[in-house]
């Protein structure tokens, strides 16, 4: 028999234990918020970072454990589940993102990590990386196996990131690329490595009523929000920029989605699926371009242009992959993040290729840094035998171009090959990976259910006794 119970406690008590040494050992306050720092008064008074960012903060933090944990409820078997895991994942990757971005930039702190109001914000994006992945295997893996998967996707992730953004100076303020991109095919490619025939068919993969309204609560707040994620680390009038270009993106998304989801019906009604998912990818299609003069007519464009391939994504291209490339997307994460993802990295190296003064003025080298003059190289040729210095001097707005789709390449080469690697060591038997129809897509394996559920789960039908007012069967002499 294999063993169950208490193995997922084990490792996350082991994985508490050891991020609690290195936070004890490594991780200290930034300046900025530690009591011993002498803060010098402005003419307006001190203003910490936590004053101009924390806004911001805390819509990123609702999206990742409130947007992408509801938005997963669809599946009328694993909302516990979806819940449940997304909010366990989402923490444990606070912590392991923290410590693994930190770990890149040591030698910049004197051997130490320090953590600000901006580290919780990237621990954040990391976190929702590893979370898109997570819906692309959604009622298909153990928590064991997510919590395995999210330790090594963030050291990926992270590593990825690096490269696209400090090496390559790709700008992609929104993360299309290094975190929608990136966790979409990542997680695609686990998909593929786990795929089995039952989870391809499974009838209880469907949602209902209920389940697809619980769902549209995280449509709606990612929604609201995703402004918000586009422009959290923006600044002035970038930011202010972000914030309108996602605003209009995701507006013209939503009125495409529901127009093509209405034409590709037959009865033409509009299928929640599409109202869910595909209502949301303007946020990502113009993520690496928000901050950027696209201006309101281009915003309006990618939201369009997004809303219509993700509709066609859900209506064609899933059930296709599922059928020939046995690949079975249970959220569709290849079409709200995969697909739009691509095209926000294509827009980028489009913008990047057009970027003079006379569009951005001084502003210019603030949005492209590696366009700045102050060293030789800068072009395609040097990425190979220049170093991160070299890249990141005085090239051309083609080269920047060049760089943009350059990061892209790379983002979806580590994403294959790592979730190839991940899906293999996820394989191993000792993760306790679901195999049998009753245990996928279903709570009772890893949940206690209310007793209703349990009967109807075993067979039996629920109670007949009428409910008091506080929810409990009564019963009658």
């Amino acid at each position: 028999m294999a063993w169950y119970r208490g193995k997922l406690a084990m490792f996350l008590l082991i994985f508490q234990a050891i991020f609690l040494v290195l936070f004890g050992v490594l991780v200290e306050y930034d300046p900025a918020a530690d009591a011993r720092t002498e803060h010098i008064e402005e003419e307006h008074g001190y203003q910490n970072p936590v004053d101009f960012y924390y806004a911001m903060f805390q819509d990123v933090h609702v999206m990742v454990f409130v947007g992408f944990g509801f938005l997963m409820t669809f599946l009328r078997k694993y909302s516990f589940s979806s819940v449940g895991f997304n909010f366990l994942a989402a923490a444990f990757m606070i912590e392991w993102a923290t410590l693994m971005r930190g770990f890149m930039e040591l030698e910049h702190h004197h051997g130490k990590i320090t953590v600000n109001i901006e580290s919780m914000i990237l621990a954040d994006f990391t976190a929702a990386t590893v979370l898109i992945s997570f819906g692309a295997l959604l009622g298909k893996i153990s928590p064991l196996q997510l919590i395995i998967m999210a330790f090594i996707e963030v050291i990926l992730a992270v590593v990825n990131e690096y490269i696209a953004l400090e090496i390559f100076g790709a700008v992609d303020v929104g993360g299309s690329m290094v975190i929608h991109a990136f966790g979409a095919y990542f997680g695609l490619t686990v998909a593929r490595v786990l795929a089995t025939e039952k989870s391809r068919i499974s009838s209880k993969e469907g949602s209902n009523y209920t389940s697809d309204l619980f769902s549209m609560i995280g449509t709606i707040f990612l929604w609201l929000f995703w402004p918000s994620f586009n422009s959290a680390l923006a600044a002035e009038d970038a930011r202010h920029r972000a914030v309108l270009n996602t605003y209009y993106s995701l507006a013209a998304c939503c009125i495409v989605t529901f127009a093509f989801s209405s034409l590709f019906n037959k009865e033409g009604k509009m299928q929640m699926e599409h109202i869910q998912n595909a209502t949301l990818a303007g946020g990502v299609a113009v993520g690496t371009t928000a901050d950027l003069m696209i201006f309101p007519w281009g915003a309006v464009l990618l939201g369009s242009l997004a809303g219509f391939i993700t509709t066609f994504g859900f209506h064609y291209v899933t059930p296709w992959m599922s059928k020939k490339l046995k690949i079975h997307d249970t959220c569709g994460v290849n079409n709200l993040h995969g697909m739009p993802g691509i095209v926000a990295a294509l827009g980028g190296a489009v913008v990047a290729s057009l970027a003079d003064k006379d569009l951005y003025g001084r502003n210019l080298y603030v949005m492209f840094p590696a366009l700045k003059p102050g060293g030789e190289g800068g072009e395609m040729e040097d990425m190979v035998t220049g170093s991160p210095e070299k890249m990141m001097s005085g090239r051309s707005a083609s080269g920047q171009a060049g760089y943009q789709l350059a990061a892209l390449a790379v983002t979806l080469v580590i994403a294959i090959v790592g979730g190839l690697v991940t899906g293999f060591v996820l394989k191993l038997p000792f993760w306790n990976e679901p195999k049998e129809d009753d245990e996928l897509f279903d709570d009772h394996q890893n949940w206690e259910l209310p007793e209703e559920e349990e009967r109807m789960i075993n067979g039996n039908s629920p109670s007949k006794k009428p409910l008091t007012k506080h929810g409990e069967a009564e019963d009658k002499v």
